[in-house]
C-alpha cells in the first residue's frame, strides 16, 4: 500500500511540474521572450495546453469571469497541495 501513496505522490508531483513549466511558458510568451511562431515552442505549447485543459476547464466553469486573469493554474496548484497534505499524513495509517 505505501507504493501506492509514493505512487500517487509522484503523479502529483510531475502534474505540479507541469503546472509550473505550462504557467512560465505562458508568462514568456506574453512577454514576448517565446515566440509561437517558432514550431518547437508551438507544438510544446500545444502540447501543454492539451494535456491540462482537461484538468482546467471544470475549474473554470466555477470560477467567475476574471477577465484576461486565468486563476485555475492557481487553484488546481492549491488542489494539489493540499492533496499531497493529506496523503503525507495519513500514508501510515495503511501501512
Amino acid at each position: 500500500m505505501l507504493s501506492l501513496f509514493q505512487i500517487l505522490l509522484l503523479i502529483l508531483d510531475v502534474v505540479w511540474f507541469v503546472i509550473i513549466v505550462q504557467i512560465i511558458m505562458s508568462w514568456l510568451i506574453s512577454f514576448q521572450v517565446l515566440n509561437l511562431y517558432q514550431p518547437l515552442v508551438a507544438q510544446v505549447w500545444n502540447g501543454l495546453n492539451r494535456l491540462l485543459e482537461p484538468i482546467y476547464s471544470p475549474i473554470r466553469r466555477l470560477l467567475p469571469d476574471t477577465g484576461g486573469l486565468d486563476l485555475a493554474p492557481l487553484i488546481v496548484l492549491l488542489g494539489i497541495y493540499a492533496l499531497r497534505i493529506v496523503i503525507a499524513n495519513n500514508i501510515y495509517m495503511f501501512v
